[in-house]
């Protein structure tokens, strides 16, 4: 078949791969996100797809809004059959999606109906899933409400951060993806609709979202910080002093309780109070500062017995 595919960050470079170097499909274009400032240096960088696309001599189309006349013009003369897409990044208006033969297949990172939204794998852990997957679905006016093709099932571990998670599935959901539009092209899938039970939504995680609350069960914190790792990552507020968070370790009661947020500094580490157990920290990161080991940086910074973490 003839394929337009849509993506934008690394997680959308697995699918990409495997259909460029498909014998069965052409890719003739790809569009994704346009080029953004990034970085330190604030340079104007393509897309992790973008780039890939470049390398392999593909046209690569970036509209500053997918209902822009130009971008519905030009995909109209490239009459893809089929357009698969993976984390793009923008809604499709209705135009864009009648254009191919047989619409827009989506790869979505998660057991739809469950996580529907922009962070399903984030939302997964934090909620203390044992299974999450992939779901390759017809796009529609919907959000991620279309009916499936097929499904790739993924075991969350008990210590999976976020990226971790997503990278496994953006492989596993890379050949979901291939098999589903060879199905496709060979008349042999037809989309199942969704089920109206077991719908649940993952909004956009952002940057206050992962502010650590200590005041929950460890267990929790655990799940929730890693579910934020690495972007945006978890911090916590130390007095006047930010400080992003890695995973923690829950552990046995102390000697000494810990009240939520409060910080206990011995030879074998940094601990700190929640509802339930303490969590041992294993790295930290000061504002302005690069990541250092927790305790090395409870012990330079001398903190003080009231401080609590908030």
């Amino acid at each position: 078949m003839r394929i337009v595919f849509a993506g934008t960050p690394e997680p959308a470079v697995p699918s990409l791969a495997r259909l460029i170097a498909s014998t069965r499909h052409e890719v003739v274009a790809v569009v994704t996100r346009p080029d953004a400032v990034a970085g330190r240096g604030r340079k104007v960088t393509r897309s992790p797809v973008g780039l890939l696309a470049d390398e392999h001599g593909i046209e690569v189309l970036t509209p500053a809004r997918a209902s822009d006349q130009d971008f519905l013009a030009r995909l109209t003369e490239l009459a893809p059959d089929c357009a698969p897409v993976v984390a793009y990044g923008a809604l499709l208006p209705r135009p864009v999606l009648d254009v191919p033969k047989y619409g827009w297949v989506n790869l979505h990172f998660s057991l739809l109906p469950a996580w529907r939204g922009a962070a399903p794998v984030q939302a997964s852990i934090a909620a203390g899933d044992d299974m999450t997957g992939a779901s390759a679905f017809r796009l529609e006016e919907g959000l991620d409400t279309g009916p499936v093709y097929g499904v790739a099932t993924e075991r969350v571990r008990d210590t999976d951060t976020a990226g971790e998670l997503l990278g496994r599935l953006a492989e596993s959901g890379a050949y979901l993806l291939e098999s589903v539009l060879d199905g496709i092209e060979d008349g042999a899938l037809i989309p199942v609709p969704q089920p109206d039970d077991g719908v649940s939504h993952a909004p956009k995680v952002t940057v206050e979202s992962a502010r650590v609350d200590w005041t929950l069960p460890a267990a929790v914190i655990d799940r929730r910080i890693r579910s934020v790792t690495p972007a945006p990552g978890a911090w916590t507020q130390v007095g006047d002093l930010r400080v992003k968070v890695a995973p923690v370790t829950p552990v046995d009661a102390l000697d000494a309780p810990l009240e939520p947020g409060q910080f206990l500094v011995r030879k074998d580490g940094c601990y700190v109070g929640t509802a339930t157990t303490p969590v041992r920290l294993s790295q930290v990161q000061p504002q302005g500062k690069k990541l250092m080991a927790a305790a090395d940086w409870a012990r330079g910074a001398r903190l003080d017995p009231e401080v609590r973490a908030q």
